[in-house]
């Protein structure tokens, strides 16, 4: 059920029938997608899978990422595999206990489609995702279509490079937090660096979005997973999932997830709020049934926006306001930074332009690489 929209002047890479119909003709195809897979029609919208089958594509299976086929199973819920009441398709779970297609979940598909909305952040599951089909389609030699839909965050790069001792299911390339590309040219950044197992690449074709610009913070038709509600908490990701990995809430268990932050133990803080259960967003959230105290961001969007970089300031705000007994950070601090480097400076007291001084070389050099892959100049 889509529950935010607007009129899309944007058409997603899968509108664009005409321009991939004839790779599809007689073909057994898998898709990877979820509930943000949907195109624009004279109707409405409908789900990817069933403008396909409408065209006379011969789906044979579905793959679904984190959250499942219809985006309601919680973060870090773990999804299995099911039949698609609608459509009567076998689903398979790349979430969980599997993050990787086998041979046997490939057999008998001559082409595989990949149609899921990005929100532009390395910690974001389904980068990952997208890397584990394409190494399988690589193995295979299966060739691989991703359907582009555009960036909503990627009018800016910034924040720090993974370093590959941190490399996780939450970041697995040397990309900055926010890389400022759409997920069709990011698949053409892990084809063209190697970044698959033994250095393998796929057969990749990327069918490109139409009428969009990389400066456009486009709203999109629905939500990209449960806690992503509407375009103001796709806009704050970024900076604020980086307190998923300390004791603060980032606000699950409300109604604006990564749109508040707060704790119990923070003081002199002008907001409060009680994060509850929420079947299908939170069901255990961070700080349950407790007063947290922090802050609103919901007046922050437009600030965001103009100054093109993440919110260190919030993470600072937080850490000196701390009161409690348990250690501010968790160990999946540094997976979701990416080192330890921004955790270890923190801690030391450092201010936010030294701190962000220590990334500006590795950035530059990822900018450098971003440039060969990028389809919308």
């Amino acid at each position: 059920m889509l529950t935010w929209s607007t009129a899309w002047a944007v058409s997603p890479g899968i509108e664009d029938w005409a321009s991939y119909r004839s790779r599809l003709t007689d073909k057994c195809v898998g898709i990877v997608a979820n509930q943000t897979s949907v195109v624009s029609t004279a109707d409405g919208y409908v789900h990817s899978v069933d403008f396909l089958q409408k065209q006379g594509v011969r789906l044979v299976r579905i793959f679904c990422p984190e959250h499942g086929f219809r985006g309601d199973a919680d973060a870090g819920e773990s999804v299995g595999d099911c039949r698609d009441a609608a459509t009567g398709l076998p689903v398979v779970s790349l979430y969980g206990k599997k993050k990787k297609p086998l041979p046997v979940d490939l057999q008998g598909i001559e082409l595989m489609i990949f149609d899921m909305q990005d929100v532009g952040v390395r910690f974001y599951t389904y980068l990952s995702t997208l890397h584990y089909v394409m190494e399988a389609c690589a193995e295979n030699h299966i060739p691989l279509i991703v359907m582009d839909r555009p960036n909503p965050n990627a009018f800016y790069v910034d924040g720090p490079v993974l370093e590959t001792k941190y490399k996780s299911f939450v970041g697995m390339h040397p990309v900055p937090v926010v890389y400022g590309m759409t997920i069709g040219e990011y698949a053409r950044m892990i084809n063209g660096e190697k970044w698959l197992a033994q250095g393998v690449q796929c057969q990749l074709t990327v069918i490109p979005c139409r009428n969009w610009q990389r400066e456009e913070t486009v709203e999109l038709p629905c939500r990209p997973s449960p806690n992503l509600p509407d375009k103001i908490s796709v806009m704050l990701y970024p900076s604020v999932c980086l307190f998923e990995g300390t004791v603060v809430s980032e606000g699950r268990g409300t109604d604006t997830p990564f749109q508040v932050f707060g704790h119990p133990r923070l003081k002199n803080m002008p907001y409060s709020f009680i994060p509850r259960s929420i079947p299908g967003m939170s069901k255990n959230p961070k700080c349950l049934g407790q007063t947290c105290y922090g802050m609103d961001l919901r007046n922050q969007y437009e600030a965001v926006r103009k100054g093109r970089r993440l919110r260190l300031d919030w993470l600072l705000t937080a850490y000196c306001n701390y009161t409690g007994e348990t250690p501010f950070f968790t160990s999946f601090f540094d997976k979701l930074a990416g080192n330890a480097r921004l955790r270890q400076d923190i801690e030391a007291g450092k201010g936010e332009e030294e701190i962000r001084h220590h990334w500006e070389a590795q950035l530059e050099k990822f900018c450098r690489i971003r440039e060969k892959y990028l389809i919308y100049k």
